[in-house]
């Protein structure tokens, strides 16, 4: 019987699985396969160099499902042409966003909100098919309210003007080895600043529990998530979330959903188990 290839890929690293009836039989992981910050050629060379030899050559792979971030449909062509120039002609290959791959995760062939809160942060209405609406997020500068840069910026505003206890000053420049002109200068200076402001979750996380200022940072990040994205999608109420910053902080995102009228369906830190629920069901595969 035949299998499916399936990928959900990031700036940092790919997960690829595949998945048949039974479900997920391999998994590994490559580098990120962003179509934004790598050319064809090299999505190929990952392909080639990190996917095809650990992947089971007895396998018959009949379908490619990709989906990544970076994947408009402006730049999914170029990774559709990376994959097609590394397998079978008669591999069907599908690339699709990374928001609807978590729509699919989350949801299957049911309409809700589907919700991606990690180092940034993004979101849609789903209506079981595709994505029929979609909350611009506007990044770590202009938006990406619920996201972990933007706790980390909401922290760094705090903890500098003084809304946090001077002791958790020290505690801080102490945990990330730094200095506050360090922190100017990875801001401000440096390049991936949003990864740089995502990276204070975990002591954010650590220290809550004796520090509740900081469960209320964390609350209000996710208040403003929903205020500032999820107002546009009229009725529906169901909402899942996918994405590092939803399982770090799920008890207070659980907590911030019910508040604000809304029901949880799920939260996964991956998308992959999920994808490979909705494929194994909805998929067609051939003996």
């Amino acid at each position: 019987m035949s299998k499916i290839l399936v990928a959900d890929s990031g700036g940092t690293k790919t997960d690829w699985a595949l998945v048949g009836e039974e479900g997920i039989s391999f998994r590994c992981t490559t580098l990120g396969m962003h179509p934004i910050h790598l050319s064809s050629s090299r999505l190929r060379e990952v392909v080639v160099n990190e996917l095809l030899p650990v992947l089971p050559t007895h396998v018959d792979v009949s379908a490619i499902y990709f989906y990544g971030g970076g994947c408009t449909p402006q730049m999914c062509p170029v990774v559709e042409e990376a994959l097609r120039s590394c397998f079978p002609r008669q591999t069907e290959i599908y690339v699709e966003s990374d928001l609807l791959g978590a729509a699919r995760a989350l949801c299957g062939n049911s309409e809700g909100i589907a919700c991606i809160l990690g180092t940034g942060a993004n979101s849609c209405l789903y209506d079981g098919r595709r994505i029929v609406r979609n909350t611009p997020p506007l990044g770590y500068i202009l938006g990406d309210e619920g996201s972990g840069a933007t706790l980390g910026r909401l922290f760094l505003n705090a903890l500098f003007k003084g809304f946090l206890p001077g002791s958790m000053r020290k505690e801080y420049l102490a945990w990330a080895n730094t200095t506050y002109a360090e922190v100017i200068e990875r801001v401000y200076r440096r390049p991936e600043a949003n990864r740089y402001l995502a990276s204070i979750a975990p002591f954010i996380r650590e220290r809550m529990s004796h520090e509740p200022l900081l469960e209320a940072l964390v609350a209000d990040n996710f208040r403003a998530f929903f205020r500032r994205n999820l107002s546009s999608y009229g009725d529906c109420r169901q909402v899942g979330f996918i994405g590092g910053m939803a399982a770090a902080f799920r008890d207070i995102l659980q907590e911030v959903t019910e508040e604000q009228g809304y029901q949880l369906t799920r939260i996964c830190k991956s998308p992959m188990e999920g994808l490979a629920r909705y494929h194994a069901t909805f998929t067609q595969f051939s003996k």
